[in-house]
C-alpha cells in the first residue's frame, strides 16, 4: 500500500526522532492552508497536489439528496501529520498524540477543500486502522518488554480514540472500525496509521 507523504520526509528526518510532551489537539490556528488541486468527474470529485499525483487526500462522492461522501487518504500522526501541519516536532510511537494529529489533518483538509471548517460537521461512517509492532525493545532481546510495549500502544489507541469522539465529536456517533496489526508502515516513526469515510449531511449544518 501506498500512503500519502511519506516518501518526502523520512529520509530528511529520520535521524531526528523524539518524543513529544503529551498535547491536547490543537486549533488550525495559523496552519497555512493549500488549496488542493480538483478534478470532477460526474458525481465524484477528486481534491489532490501535484503534477503527477499518487493518490487523493480527498474524493468526495456526490449524493442525489445534495449530501456528499468523503473518502479520506490513509495517514499517520507521524511523519505524515508533521509534514501536513508544518509541525516543528515529531511525534514517535505515542498512540495519544499521534492519533488527535491525525483527525486535525483531516480536517484540514476538508477546510482545503472549501467542505468545511471542523471535523464534527462531518459523521464518519467507518475507519480502518492499521497498528504497528513495537519499534523497541527487540522481541529477542527483551521479550517482556516488547509485550509490555505492545500492551502500552493499544491501552493508549484505545483511549486517544475514545477521547477523540467524546471530546470533540459529541453530538456524532462512533463509526464502525476495522483494525489490523501489521509489521510496519512506510512511516517510520508511526504507531498507527489510519483510513476513513465520513458523510458530509447538508441538512444538518445551520
Amino acid at each position: 500500500m501506498k500512503w500519502i507523504f511519506h516518501h518526502s520526509t523520512l529520509t530528511t528526518s529520520q535521524g531526528h526522532l523524539a518524543r513529544c510532551a503529551p498535547r491536547h489537539i490543537l486549533p488550525l490556528v495559523g496552519v497555512k492552508t493549500m488549496p488542493f488541486k480538483i478534478k470532477k468527474r460526474g458525481k465524484v470529485t477528486y481534491y489532490y497536489s501535484g503534477d503527477e499525483p499518487v493518490l487523493s487526500a480527498l474524493v468526495t462522492e456526490a449524493q442525489p439528496d445534495g449530501d456528499l461522501k468523503i473518502y479520506f487518504a490513509g495517514l499517520t500522526g507521524g511523519y505524515s501529520a508533521k509534514a501536513v501541519l508544518g509541525l516543528d516536532t515529531l511525534a514517535y510511537m505515542e498512540p495519544e498524540q499521534e492519533i488527535p494529529l491525525v483527525f486535525q489533518c483531516w480536517e484540514k483538509w476538508l477546510q482545503d477543500a472549501g467542505i468545511c471548517q471542523r471535523l464534527a460537521e462531518v459523521d464518519f461512517l467507518e475507519i480502518h486502522a492499521f497498528g504497528c509492532q513495537p519499534k523497541a525493545p527487540s522481541p529477542l532481546v527483551d521479550p517482556e518488554g516488547y509485550v509490555k510495549e505492545w500492551d502500552r500502544l493499544r491501552e493508549a489507541y484505545r483511549k486517544a480514540y475514545a477521547g477523540y469522539f467524546k471530546t470533540n465529536c459529541p453530538d456524532n456517533g462512533v463509526p464502525a472500525r476495522f483494525t489490523v496489526h501489521v509489521v510496519d508502515v512506510p512511516d517510520r516513526a508511526a504507531s498507527y496509521e489510519f483510513y476513513g469515510v465520513a458523510l458530509y449531511q447538508k441538512a444538518l449544518q445551520v
